[in-house]
């Protein structure tokens, strides 16, 4: 993506988070080289549809104890699903996130949703990139050179 030295107004992303190995660095990509404006986004998605409202910061045991916070339990607690061997017969299928993981990480690359028309589509918008000015979140950032 870093190659194509373009952006686009409409990125259309549907149907291909699922097949990859790498899932968050592909958006990191997306938003830091082809991203101009909005990305209509589609994944598979896999189980809980709620969504929970999550600390800024997570602390390793509640306070006063050795114990993890509850929430990490909580069905809308932002969860990946690893698929190891295949998902539907398709050993193409890598992952599967539940709705608040989908929503989340589309947050975490720089994305603000806008609409939610169906319970796995986004439309998103570009937006500021979380912890930007610690320096780029992909990989592979861009040279600063406009193509």
């Amino acid at each position: 993506m870093a190659t194509l030295g373009e952006r686009f107004d409409l990125v259309i992303f549907m149907g291909v988070l699922y097949h990859l190995r790498h899932p968050l660095l592909a958006l990191d990509l997306i938003r830091e080289h082809v991203a101009g404006d909005m990305m209509l986004f589609q994944t598979l998605q896999q189980g809980s549809d709620e969504v929970l409202e999550v600390p800024r910061d997570h602390p390793f045991f509640m306070p006063g104890t050795t114990q993890p916070p509850a929430y990490f339990d909580d069905p809308g607690y932002p969860k990946m699903h690893f698929i190891e061997h295949e998902f539907a017969h398709d050993w193409t299928n890598w992952w599967a996130p539940n709705a608040a993981c989908s929503q989340a990480m589309l947050r975490a690359a720089g994305f603000s949703i806008v609409a939610h028309p169906q319970p796995d589509v986004y439309l998103c918008r570009t937006a500021q990139v979380p912890f930007a000015g610690y320096g780029p979140a992909a990989v592979y950032p861009s040279r600063g050179e406009d193509r």
